[in-house]
């Protein structure tokens, strides 16, 4: 226990230097810009900030990146409770009584509790990361070749299982980017594979280019195609801050919610996105007047933005332990942290302590900061819901062009980035889910990797997969997840889930 204190004062010290609090400062701002504004998202605008980070130092580049992903949970609560637009998935349960809870007069309380909940969730899960840190870093460092190559297995399957949608495009996807990930020079020889003699794939598909293609211009041609109607409420906000009462009566869900995120977040496949869904069945099932959800209840706002919070920050300890991104915004984590020469997975703790440890003290300066941003600045939000998409979209355009050719001041990663937008706005026209297609493309080299690696040491024998203890087990997790998953009443129950109105 003290081992963990000392490590998160050595964390404060790093995160509290005047640049460091500068860039958690920007990148929660802009994360609760982008997590109000619905058709911006995250994952783009990560995605498009990526260049940006080469001149950055590396610390400050993730404590930016990682404020703007949990700054657009705070964002997203806004949009969900005054507009009933949910930007992410997580914010649909948000919307079902927050926005009830506005159209009664009580915006103020749903989006005071929604930023009071956050706060403490995300105080607690920046101590269950410092807490689980070392622990998992340990074992981390057990890992051989094979274990590796099991354990990214297992996430690919998990990440099918929680993915939107129907499994087999889900399985679809994540084939498709571990394929577009071989695209280029082999390791180990050095001979072209699937360039079809096309110099722009000669040295591969940068991960850049795929994610700001795919998820960047893949959303604005998505957001005009089909521009969102915001109904944004005229009637007064209302008191922000809840009573003493009010927030003693909230307290047992917004530490349930919390609970639950923290649990789900660790979870590699995007786990993290179950926790709210989780937080709101948990609260209706306990709750004395279960018939009241749906029509403003308080308690269904605080518990699922506690647990979207909490599951934001707790998919970090994957990342950061083991090196496996849960999700797609921790894949763009994995390109930012590449792009600066840091291999993430458990050397990160032993190789460079201070960014681990900023990184992970920044989480709790930055609820703190967003709890500042959102509460007093929540009329500056809501006059920045009335600004029309097509005033938005030609300066984010600009901005990814600049930045895709800053890059290697070639011209040709800008048309590979605007084909792969055509790619993400048809994969969105068919209803297939991008952020598979990330994991795969991002874990596509690693497992390959680790594939050859664990083959040269066992010379050539497949058993040693199977023989090692850990290595068999992770594969009998990712074998079982699929085979309950394809159980027609867990099929089911997902679709009911998943399903977005």
């Amino acid at each position: 226990m003290m081992a963990m204190f000392e490590h998160l004062g050595l964390g404060l010290s790093v995160a509290a230097t005047l640049q460091n609090i500068f860039f958690c400062f920007l990148g929660c701002l802009i994360g609760t810009l982008v997590g109000v504004l619905p058709g911006v998202g995250p994952v783009a605008t990560i995605s498009i900030l990526l260049p940006v980070t080469l001149s950055l130092d590396p610390t400050g580049a993730l404590i930016m990146l990682a404020g703007i992903y949990y700054g657009a949970q705070y964002g997203g609560s806004t949009t969900a409770i005054l507009v009933n637009i949910p930007g992410e998935a997580t914010a649909v349960v948000t919307a079902i009584d927050g926005h009830e809870m506005a159209k009664k007069g009580q915006a103020g309380l749903a989006l005071g509790l929604a930023a009071i909940g956050s706060f403490i969730a995300g105080t607690i899960a920046t101590i269950v990361i410092a807490a689980l840190a070392m622990p998992m870093t340990r074992l981390g460092l057990l890992f051989g070749p094979a274990e590796y190559f099991s354990l990214m297995i297992m996430g690919l399957v998990l990440a099918v299982v929680l993915a939107h949608g129907s499994l087999v495009k889900a399985l679809a996807m994540i084939v498709a980017g571990v394929l577009l990930s071989c695209v280029g020079a082999d390791m180990e020889t050095g001979r072209e594979r699937m360039t079809f003699d096309i110099y722009m794939l000669t040295d591969g598909i940068e991960f850049v280019v795929l994610a700001m293609g795919v998820f960047g211009f893949g959303e604005i041609f998505k957001n005009l195609a089909d521009p969102e109607k915001r109904d944004v409420m005229r009637g007064k906000i209302g008191r922000l801050l809840p009573t003493l009462t009010e927030l003693r009566q909230n307290l047992g869900a917004i530490l349930r919610g919390t609970g639950l995120g923290s649990v789900l977040g660790v979870l590699p496949g995007n786990g993290a996105i179950l926790a709210p869904f989780a937080s709101y069945a948990l609260e209706k099932r306990i709750s004395d007047r279960p018939q009241d959800f749906g029509t403003g209840v308080p308690q269904a706002v605080a518990g699922p933005e506690s647990a979207n919070n909490s599951g934001a920050q707790t998919s970090f300890i994957p990342l950061l332990t083991l090196g496996i991104p849960p999700n797609a915004v921790m894949a763009l984590m994995v390109g930012a942290m590449m792009i600066q020469g840091i291999v993430p997975g458990p050397q990160v703790i032993q190789n460079s302590p201070d960014l681990f440890w900023g990184l992970v003290a920044s989480m709790w300066i930055g609820n703190l900061m967003l709890v500042i941003i959102n509460l007093p600045l929540i009329g500056v939000w809501v006059k920045l819901l009335k600004v029309p998409y097509r005033l938005l979209f030609p300066a984010i355009v600009a901005f990814c062009c600049i930045g895709l050719f800053s890059i290697s001041n070639d011209g040709a990663q800008v048309i590979m980035a605007g084909i792969m937008g055509l790619v993400g706005f048809a994969l969105y026209k068919l209803h297939f889910e991008p952020a598979p297609l990330a994991l795969g493309f991002v874990l596509g080299r690693l497992l390959e990797e680790k594939l050859r690696q664990a083959l040269i040491i066992s010379d050539g024998s497949m058993t040693t997969f199977v023989t090692s203890p850990l290595s068999l087990g992770l594969l009998l997790v990712g074998a079982a997840a699929l085979v309950i998953a394809v159980l027609p009443s867990i099929r089911k129950s997902r679709d009911e889930i998943f399903v977005e109105d």
